[in-house]
């Protein structure tokens, strides 16, 4: 999780709650593919579609807000982004995210400077190079580093306790 890596941006506003993220009409069915296709669709419809493996999202104050439902990071992490860039996270966002493996950054600056489709280069725990300047990032704990690495909680407990490799 320490490699750096570069990724395409999406930019997102303030308050991208778990609804926009997922809608309530969508939890029923059965997997988090079939959720997919209608990531953002209330804000953006055609976003999931657009969005590739390996690709970005940057965004305003409080992303993840509402309700605590665990498929909004799972479907972020589904659809192939390496990572999201926010002023802020909602607490139960921010651990449900890391829980499954999702990389989330604060930075107070990108969200304003940044353009939709350019590229970023991100090292996670230092920093973010966006048009040659560099922005830096706090680094996240050791433990909750060991949680992304491993691709989520509990593959990191799987491994902790000898179940994997």
């Amino acid at each position: 999780m320490s490699e750096k890596f570069t990724a395409r941006i999406w930019v997102l506003g303030d308050d991208i709650d778990t609804d926009i993220i997922i809608p309530t009409e969508y939890l029923a069915l059965k997997t988090v593919e079939d959720m997919k296709p209608y990531a953002f669709s209330p804000l953006r419809p055609e976003l999931a579609g657009q969005i590739q493996p390996g690709d970005m999202i940057v965004a305003g104050k409080n992303f993840g807000c509402g309700s605590s439902r665990e498929q909004a990071p799972e479907i972020i992490k589904a659809l192939g982004i390496r990572c999201v860039i926010a002023k802020s996270f909602a607490r139960i966002f921010f651990r449900n995210s890391i829980n499954n493996g999702l990389l989330l950054i604060e930075n107070g600056e990108l969200g304003d400077v940044v353009e939709e489709g350019k590229l970023a280069e991100v090292t996670p725990g230092e920093k973010v190079v966006y048009e040659g300047k560099e922005y830096e990032i706090a680094s996240l704990p050791e433990n909750l580093m060991e949680i992304l690495r491993a691709g989520g909680l509990v593959k990191a407990m799987r491994r902790r306790n000898g179940l994997d490799a």
